[in-house]
């Protein structure tokens, strides 16, 4: 690692990628450090059994020309790197609630209208809820990329009214409340706590348009980084960071586990906030911002099933399953053991264009962190008997229940193989395998926002703590980021001129 950069990122996962593309393509000398072999963080995918695997991003929306992550993945050339595949316009997302099936539907006037086929009394209530939330969604400059007039964002009755109330506002129906609730997955809300804007901006996104990615969501991440370096960027794997070295002004470099020392102007933390604390020993972090970062509660971690199935018994499902076996989709985060999984999200992968039969899927279901702590110092593939009995009692589990909204599907099982909240930790360096990160609290809202800038003037933060998390979210908070450097509204222009 040869001279010192005019800015240092630590972490390849998406948000960090999308600030060495920016940053880099403005001419800054940008370097990536990234402590696995593979770079993308949730982007990363595997191999089993010769199939590929997705880890952390399974579905993207708003890619329809002008759409907002169309406008964002054309500035990025995803465009024409990046294959997709369109879900169902009739039904992209699937939500079983209590064992009867409800369709979300692609664009505003199909979704009111398919779901009110089996709501005809509350057709009123499904216009207010996709009004509401396409108000909330205009109300943000950044998702509709326009220049910011002032420092406000969102109003704040989006950031201090919980998911939960407002969706009861729009509707007194509770059948209706939790099927429009039914995606609470996508961002492991908690009932009361989650704030409005969280739920309102990725139903929105999805709503517009819904894709697949064919072949892997890696291909987001290995387009970046040829960007990258074809602007002069560098990224290194096998590269973890062991610790900031400040003076009494500002970080000066960074240590590596191999004792190598990495100098630059600026960095960019693209881990968790706690994380980053943990290698900062510095007077520039006070006690009370390290307490109130400490003190945030993350959302809750998963388990997952991915299967390979016999070839051409299974058809391929080109939407994706939310299951819940009860009326409340909010239990999932108060789960009690002996009865998971009471809810679950099942996927098949794309590996081509229009495909008859599915070779892969993935069962997803939550799973706290205190299930397998007990293993928490041990490593990867060294987590002994106990472990790997642990996972395949859970595992089949969740096929049992699988089975029930699929009958016959185990039989066209070939293998599955599994991941737990410790597989997540340890591949994408979150907390307690948080699948999204710190929880947003409308009880709390300032408290439990993270800015990009620290206490430290030259070390900022993206990814997704920052702003929101999924694909969009993280993407705009690494917009935000780079804006200490270019100017928020001077990249809006960027991306206008695309």
């Amino acid at each position: 690692m040869p001279g010192k950069y005019d800015i240092v990122i630590i972490g390849s996962g998406l948000g960090g990628l999308v600030c060495g593309y920016i940053l880099s393509k403005k001419g800054f000398k940008v370097a990536i450090l990234e402590k696995n072999a593979q770079i993308g963080g949730c982007l990363q995918t595997f191999k089993r059994g010769g199939v590929k695997f997705d880890t952390g991003m399974h579905y993207i929306g708003s890619m329809e020309e002008g759409q907002i992550l169309h406008r964002f993945w054309k500035y990025f050339g995803l465009t024409e790197t990046v294959p997709l595949q369109r879900l169902n316009d009739d039904g992209f997302d699937v939500i079983s609630l209590n064992g009867t099936q409800y369709k979300y539907a692609s664009g505003y006037d199909n979704f009111i209208n398919t779901l009110a086929k089996q709501f005809p009394n509350n057709t009123k209530d499904l216009e207010k809820y996709i009004k509401n939330i396409r108000d909330i969604a205009d109300a943000s400059p950044l998702y509709n990329l326009r220049k910011i007039q002032n420092n406000v964002f969102l109003e704040p009755d989006y950031i201090k009214t919980s998911i939960n109330d407002f969706i009861a506002k729009a509707t007194d129906n509770p059948v209706l409340q939790n099927v429009l609730a039914g995606n609470l997955p996508l961002y492991a809300g908690v009932k009361d706590k989650t704030p409005t804007y969280i739920h309102a901006l990725i139903t929105n996104f999805y709503i517009q348009s819904a894709y697949r990615i064919i072949g892997g969501s890696d291909q987001i991440a290995q387009s970046l980084a040829t960007s990258i370096k074809k602007f002069g960027g560098e990224i290194f794997t096998n590269a973890e960071v062991n610790r900031c070295i400040c003076n009494d002004e500002k970080v000066t470099a960074v240590e590596l586990k191999n004792g190598n020392t990495v100098e630059a102007k600026y960095f960019i933390s693209n881990i968790h906030p706690q994380v980053l604390l943990e290698k900062i020993e510095s007077n520039l972090i006070r006690k009370a911002y390290r307490i109130r970062i400490n003190g945030l509660q993350n959302t809750i971690s998963n388990f997952s099933v991915y299967i390979k199935f016999k070839p051409n018994t299974t058809p391929y499902l080109n939407y994706n399953y939310y299951y819940y076996k009860n009326s409340d989709v909010w239990a999932g985060n108060d789960y009690n053991p002996e009865k998971w999984p009471e809810q679950f999200l099942f996927m098949h992968q794309c590996k081509e264009k229009n495909q008859q039969f599915a070779e892969s899927a993935e069962l997803i279901g939550y799973m706290h962190y205190n299930e397998v702590e007990k293993w928490a110092n041990t490593t990867v593939g060294h987590r002994g008997e106990s472990y790997e009995t642990f996972k395949k009692y859970k595992a089949e589990r969740m096929l049992q229940e699988l089975e029930l909204s699929f009958p016959g599907i185990n039989s066209c099982i070939e293998s599955f193989y599994t991941s737990t909240p410790l597989t997540y930790e340890n591949y994408t360096n979150t907390k307690n395998g948080s699948m999204y990160g710190i929880i947003r609290d409308k009880n709390f809202p300032t408290q439990t926002l993270v800015s990009q800038r620290t206490k430290i003037p030259n070390l900022f933060m993206t990814g997704q703590n920052i702003n929101s998390h999924g694909i969009l979210g993280v993407t705009i908070g690494a917009v935000i980021t780079c804006a200490e450097f270019l100017g928020l509204n001077e990249i809006i222009q960027e991306f206008y001129e695309s």
